[in-house]
């Protein structure tokens, strides 16, 4: 396994700032990415299931208490994992391992889950032809990414257009057709993601032969605007898109 490749959740000063984050309750987590990506989801009864970057293993516990038969979860931080570790149930498996190295047997299981990892992968199209082979006939893929709009714009800029207040009045779109390498902050400086067009990841999906049968630019919902008034600005432009793919 190499250590050339970004580890944020094992790096002690990502992982403090990132477990204070996740205590807001307002957090885009819960008020964006996980309602949008539920939506997303087929009937999860009886499945056999993958949770892409489980993290701590809250989406895991959620397939399982949906009725889910099994879930493996898959995460590279031993600090995640060890959080799940401590709400463990007999359905849940985790391994640590790069998703790109992950090895499973073929036409096992009947929906694959990803909440926002598929940005930090360099080389996604194998991965993504992996996943096909994993998945019987019929099986889904759900993720989640941060939407190409987002990663889109090169350099330090934030990305938000303001006025002379200092209000955001939009949202800045350039670099998008150049893709590769984004340097950020995110809690700490330094962080790797890698920006691709839409049309490149829809593409790679049906070249690797599924069948895209849902998509969504899902914005907080409305008990999170309702709580945390800021997140309207969030309208300004989708922070996330959410694919479910078929398996032909």
């Amino acid at each position: 396994m190499s250590d050339e490749r970004q580890n944020l959740y094992d790096n002690d000063e990502f992982f403090a700032g990132y477990a204070s984050a996740r205590e807001n309750p307002v957090a885009m987590n819960y008020t964006v990415e996980q309602p949008g990506i539920r939506a997303l989801l087929p009937e999860i009864e009886g499945t056999h299931a993958i949770d892409l970057g489980c993290g701590a293993g809250d989406f895991a516990r959620w397939l399982v208490d949906e009725g889910a038969a099994s879930v493996l979860g898959v995460d590279l931080s031993e600090n995640m994992l060890a959080m799940a570790g401590t709400q463990p149930r007999p359905q849940i498996e985790y391994r640590r391992a790069f998703v790109e190295e992950l090895e499973l047997a073929a036409a096992r299981f009947d929906l694959i889950v990803s909440s926002l990892m598929f940005h930090y992968i360099e080389d996604l199209e194998p991965v993504i032809t992996k996943i096909r082979l994993w998945l019987r006939t019929g099986g889904a893929l759900v993720f989640s990414i941060e939407h190409p709009i987002t990663t889109a714009i090169l350099g330090k800029r934030t990305g938000w257009l303001k006025d002379d207040t200092g209000k955001r009045i939009g949202w800045e779109v350039t670099d998008y057709s150049i893709e590769g390498e984004r340097v950020s902050r995110w809690i700490v400086d330094g962080v790797v993601k890698y920006h691709r067009t839409l049309a490149t990841t829809l593409n790679m999906l049906v070249e690797s032969g599924f069948r895209i049968d849902r998509i969504s630019e899902a914005y907080a919902t409305v008990e999170g605007e309702v709580l945390d008034p800021g997140l309207l600005v969030e309208r300004m432009r989708p922070p996330f898109l959410f694919v479910q793919a078929i398996a032909d």
